[in-house]
């Protein structure tokens, strides 16, 4: 039987959604207040999903000291307080949207996870709007 165990995390970061396969025009239609060429930001709320058997010895899916040390090394100190776009070697040259973050993230954190673990990763830019991978 498989269990999922959760960890929520919080950060704050600004970027700019802006893409040159795009005109500036086309960048502003699509992207709209986004494509705002100072930035903008947001509170994200990261939730991160580590599903498996449950050991017998230790009763854990996994060590949830651990698996908060691993967002914080991975993703909060990276991201935090940072902008997107300038801050950051993984948004240099990726348009950062939330779709686009949350496979980075995922592939920052699944790294250090043991094999046998399934990982799922949620990320919230806002609170009605979420995007999470994988998906179904």
């Amino acid at each position: 039987m498989k269990v999922s165990v959760f960890r929520k995390e919080h950060f704050n970061a600004a970027h700019r959604l802006h893409s040159e396969h795009l005109s500036e025009e086309e960048n502003i239609q699509i992207f709209g207040k986004c494509n705002n060429y100072y930035y903008h930001g947001h509170n994200y709320e990261l939730v991160v999903e580590v599903k498996g058997d449950v050991d017998p010895i230790t009763g854990y899916v996994m060590d949830m000291k651990l698996l908060s040390e691993i967002i914080k090394r991975k993703i909060t100190d990276k991201f935090d307080h940072k902008n997107l776009n300038l801050d950051t070697e993984e948004f240099k040259n990726l348009n950062p949207t939330a779709e686009n973050m949350v496979i980075v993230f995922y592939d920052l954190i699944r790294s250090e996870l043991n094999t046998n673990l399934d990982l799922k990763i949620r990320l919230y830019e806002t609170e009605r709007n979420f995007v999470e991978f994988p998906s179904i």
